[in-house]
């Protein structure tokens, strides 16, 4: 099991570092992870993130075009994730 944002290094968190360092120090399963909010039991929100982009081939454009269907199957990933991505992916259009 991996080990819970929370119990990351202050600076090390995604809002923190969005926060101290600006959206460019992040990487994109950070931002993405952001928007996600929370992770489950066994995953962090930015290995679930890593996973959304692992499914797209780490391509943004790809990413744009899944559907709620397509992030949906990703484990981790339920109706309420996948309506906050498929939003801020169509706002980021």
């Amino acid at each position: 099991m991996n080990q819970p944002i929370t119990q990351w290094a202050h600076d090390e968190r995604p809002r923190e570092k969005l926060l101290h360092k600006g959206a460019a120090a992040l990487s994109n399963a950070e931002l993405l992870a952001i928007l996600m909010n929370t992770g489950t039991r066994d995953k962090s929100a930015v290995d679930i993130a890593t996973d959304i982009l692992q499914s797209c081939q780490q391509n943004l454009l790809e990413l744009g075009k899944l559907s709620y269907q397509d992030l949906n199957q990703i484990k981790g990933v339920g109706e309420k994730k996948s309506l906050t991505l498929l939003a801020a992916l169509e706002l980021g259009k």
